[in-house]
């Protein structure tokens, strides 16, 4: 039984949360962001239910923002599932060290977020299921000045791990 493969998609231009969003330091606002990754289930004879799935976007080890990703769904075996979701990334407070440090990796023309997926999966094997696991997976992503994924980082595969 092989666990799912998570990857990173190109991300749409003006993907940087913090782009046009008229941050401050000590000050929030909200800006949408686009997630694009696929699930994809590498198994021959074996199907997948996603009970849940969260999506989170983290700069510097803050947490920007978390929002569910999909409604559940059974991925059937051997395929590719979309997950394209957008949602509203509320910032948190910023201080003035860490706004400084994104700034100047922006300036330098590269900032790398982490796409962390936390679903909630069950398998499925002919008539039987398996009970219910926690698949965690973890994505870094860079974006450029214009808020464009970096050519290096597209369509990465992102580690999966379970707890």
């Amino acid at each position: 039984m092989s666990s799912p493969n998570i990857y990173l998609r190109n991300l749409p231009k003006k993907y940087v949360p913090f782009q046009q969003a008229g941050i401050r330091t000590h000050q929030t606002t909200a800006h949408h962001s686009i997630l694009r990754e696929t699930a994809r289930n590498p198994n021959q004879h074996i199907g997948i239910y996603y009970m849940s799935m969260v999506g989170s976007i983290f700069y510097e080890d803050q947490n920007m923002g978390s929002s569910p990703l999909m409604d559940p769904f059974y991925q059937e075996p051997k395929t590719t599932t979309i997950v394209y979701h957008t949602f509203n990334v509320a910032s948190l407070t910023v201080n003035s060290r860490r706004w400084k440090e994104f700034m100047d990796n922006r300036q330098q023309g590269t900032v790398v977020f982490r796409i962390d997926i936390m679903a909630v999966i069950r398998f499925k094997v002919s008539t039987w299921g398996s009970k219910h696991h926690k698949m965690h997976a973890n994505c870094d992503v860079a974006v450029g000045q214009d808020g464009s994924i970096l050519p290096a980082w597209k369509n990465k595969k992102c580690p999966v791990y379970f707890t």
